[in-house]
């Protein structure tokens, strides 16, 4: 005698007869199929979230070249300074291509000191030191009230101390005023001009700039590129 027919399961649909036979049938379709089926949306569902994904890592660095980075400031952006509160006698300290900028405001007394200094110094004239052409001159500056420099040593890359007292004796008794580099001694006058004798080869370095408005300074372009 033949055993009835079982009761068809969860996962399995009736026949046309009312059984359960309908496995692999056009009509049936089994446990194992709802996980295919199941398998087939999570792939699909994946697949299109990594798609997405894609298009927004692809669109990220698109954006965000339309603005400049840090890294690109640091490599050379032009850097605005607003100077409309810099005293007489002061110094005032700006970052440009990852290096220190001073922006010397001189006084009067300032300005007469880079004549009696000329005679200690190596390259009074900067025949061979770095400096835009409207910088090459005694004031090595485009307003000779102001002095835009490098504050680098041009020895082995060290920042010097601002001494602006004449005969500051931590420097020497004679001394008119201006940059010591603690490090190795150089020594540099308020124009950022090198003394005789000294390990540091040339003058200061001058950085292009130039002033948009009296009271602003542009350090990384001059007049011509501004």
């Amino acid at each position: 005698m033949l055993a009835p027919n079982p009761a068809p399961g969860p996962w399995q649909r009736r026949g046309a007869d009312g059984t359960g036979s309908g496995f692999g049938t056009e009509q049936g379709w089994t446990m194992s199929d709802e996980v295919d089926l199941g398998r087939r949306q999570l792939l699909t569902n994946a697949t299109a979230l990594t798609g997405a994904v894609g298009v927004a890592f692809v669109a990220t660095p698109f954006l965000a070249s339309w603005k400049p980075s840090a890294r690109a400031k640091a490599l050379g952006a032009p850097v605005e300074i607003d100077i409309a509160k810099l005293e007489p006698g002061a110094m005032l300290k700006v970052e440009w291509r990852g290096k220190p900028v001073w922006v010397v405001r001189r006084t009067p007394e300032m300005l007469a000191s880079l004549k009696t200094s000329t005679p200690l110094l190596a390259d009074p004239e900067s025949e061979a030191s770095d400096q835009p052409a409207y910088a090459k001159n005694p004031a090595r500056a485009s307003n000779a009230e102001y002095l835009v420099v490098l504050g680098v040593c041009t020895h082995l890359g060290c920042s010097p101390a601002a001494k602006f007292t004449p005969g500051d004796v931590t420097v020497s008794a004679d001394w008119p005023g201006g940059f010591y580099c603690p490090c190795h001694g150089s020594k540099f006058d308020l124009a950022g001009r090198v003394f005789k004798g000294v390990p540091a080869p040339t003058n200061l370095k001058i950085p292009p700039y130039s002033f948009p408005s009296p009271t602003r300074i542009v350090v990384g372009a001059d007049a011509q590129s501004a």
